[in-house]
């Protein structure tokens, strides 16, 4: 006769995916975000999350799934001033899409557009500013318009504000797909 053992294993705590409602195996792109006044500041300026999980009181993580477009936005003060911002339009991918490693964002992401310094941040928001005010939701904006900002910004070339026109272009093409 054989005794067994049953060892009590504490069990594990569910997984992302399972948090997240999600029964397959799809990858899901987190993002740290951080409020910790007067110092540094990631947070999302748009992007529909599918949860945020909050950490701590001064930090949590926004999970994306595949082919989420958001922004981050980071900046970072000492006692003498701010000397470091930073502004990101990513795209979340999928396992068989090439991605960037970005700090504070795993697995990584596709990035889009990428504004550093204060002069490049402060030129792009007006633009998302004028995106939201003609009812566009930022987030449905052409993958190519951010690029295209990103080279425009690179260039120090004026850079065109997103229209209605080129919005129902960008949703023509996509249903040709």
């Amino acid at each position: 006769m054989t005794t067994q053992t049953v060892s009590a294993t504490p069990a594990s705590p569910p997984s992302l995916i399972a948090c997240c409602g999600q029964a397959d195996a799809t990858p899901l792109t987190r993002v740290f975000l951080v409020h910790a006044p007067q110092r540094i500041q990631v947070y999302l300026r748009f992007g529909d999350s599918v949860r945020v999980i909050q950490l701590a009181p001064m930090r949590c993580i926004a999970v994306f799934l595949p082919g989420a477009i958001f922004c981050r936005v980071r900046w970072q003060a000492n006692e003498y001033g701010m000397i470091d911002w930073q502004l990101m339009v990513m795209q979340a991918c999928t396992q068989r899409d090439a991605v960037q490693r970005i700090a504070g964002v795993l697995p990584g992401a596709r990035l889009l557009m990428h504004a550093k310094g204060e002069s490049s941040v402060r030129a792009v928001l007006p633009l998302v500013d004028a995106i939201e005010a003609q009812g566009i939701d930022p987030t449905a904006v052409s993958p190519a318009y951010w690029r295209m900002l990103n080279n425009r910004l690179a260039a120090n070339l004026p850079m065109p504000v997103y229209t209605a026109g080129r919005y129902a272009t960008w949703l023509a093409r996509r249903r040709l797909r």
